[in-house]
């Protein structure tokens, strides 16, 4: 019945469903995937897990497993994966990129959809993502690691043309250089100037798709909460000017996300409960928003508690939020990944935020993997 109400619900809401890529040669299959994001948020919001496929709590590399399809019985409807490390055998989190291909396309086949990140080293050190050493500025054209970083977006392009079922390149959500506001990667505030951030994304964008031609990618442009001010967060205007810093420009970026730890009820956020829905509230209204009045899409990029805390967390908190103003229309949220008893973001079998989970899942705001269809129609 939730499947079939979700259908009727986004057949009500075609007409609202105008958006196209901003590469206007993009594949049909990408088009109708943005289409069906755009639909996606008017009926309610999907819900997505960082490498749900590749292992969990106790588990790992088993067919047709995932935490959160062992507690409600079905994989989430967005899969999230990351590109740190390319060119290795496994990534940053060890998953081997050879698998992850071959999830990648089954999810696709099951009618999922994928989303991957780019945690790529600095490229100017060769060390890690979180090696802050100034370096945009030698990667743009001229600079002295520029054929290394052309080198780098050759690995990255050749991973993305793999990302195959038959002859058909599976539309992919890419969204790099994300938290770009913070300090923490090389790409960051502080590490880099403005104007280098939005040169960087230009590029990168125009290299995967105009050189590599690539045109199943829609981009995924992921500012972090932590580092919009309180200030903003009590007033629209300045909120939405924190929020887009670095912003590339309307015609490259097709999704406005937005990574939300801090308001998801983490230790060293000390506002109360009440104060800190508060804040996600405003976050999500104000991502949402500024997407309709852009004809984008919005996201909740990443999120998350880890350990899942507050046995509430996903009907209290998230469902609450997205509930609490209909200015809100999200395509999807992603939580991150789950590692091990101690660092885990979605509840896997036994864990004491299971039942709240279910109540989330059987909501007919939320979509998973079995509620979706025709997302590549």
């Amino acid at each position: 019945m939730k499947s079939y109400l979700v259908l009727i619900c986004m057949a009500l809401t075609y007409h609202l469903t105008a958006q196209t890529p901003v590469d206007k040669k993009a594949t049909r299959k990408t088009r109708a995937l943005y289409r069906f994001l755009a639909r996606s948020s008017e009926s309610g919001f999907m819900f997505g897990h960082q490498d749900t496929d590749a292992y969990g709590v106790n588990w790992k590399a088993e067919e047709n497993r995932s935490d959160v399809k062992d507690v409600c019985g079905s994989y989430p409807a967005v899969h999230g994966w990351d590109l740190g490390k390319l060119g290795q055998q496994g990534n940053i989190d060890n998953v081997e990129f050879k698998r992850m291909h071959a999830w990648i396309k089954q999810t696709y086949k099951r009618g999922g959809i994928n989303t991957i990140s780019w945690h790529v080293d600095n490229p100017t050190t060769r060390g890690n993502a979180w090696d802050t050493t100034a370096t945009v500025h030698n990667i743009l054209p001229g600079g002295k690691d520029h054929t290394y970083y052309l080198q780098q977006l050759d690995l990255l392009a050749g991973f993305l043309r793999q990302c195959k079922a038959g002859w058909t390149r599976i539309p992919i959500i890419f969204r790099p250089y994300h938290e770009h506001n913070g300090n923490w990667f090389w790409w960051g505030k502080g590490n880099c100037s403005e104007a280098e951030y939005i040169e960087l994304w230009r590029f990168t964008q125009s290299y995967l798709v105009q050189k590599k031609k690539l045109h199943n990618l829609l981009f995924a442009f992921s500012p972090d909460r932590s580092r919009l001010t309180m200030d903003s967060l009590r007033n629209a205007d300045s909120l939405r000017l924190s929020y887009l810093y670095g912003y590339p420009g309307d015609d490259h970026v097709d999704i406005l996300g937005y990574d939300d730890y801090m308001d998801a009820g983490v230790a060293w956020n000390k506002k109360s409960r009440d104060e800190q829905q508060h804040d996600l509230v405003a976050g999500l209204k104000m991502v949402s928003t500024l997407a309709a009045e852009k004809d984008k899409v919005a996201a909740l990029t990443e999120t998350g508690l880890e350990s899942i805390t507050m046995n509430d967390w996903f009907t209290g908190v998230m469902l609450a939020a997205v509930k609490a103003d209909p200015a809100i229309r999200i395509a999807y949220m992603l939580v991150w990944r789950n590692a091990n008893t101690r660092h885990h973001y979605a509840p896997y079998t036994g864990h004491t935020s299971e039942r709240d989970f279910l109540l989330f899942y059987h909501d007919p705001l939320t979509l998973f993997e079995n509620d979706i269809t025709g997302a590549y129609r």
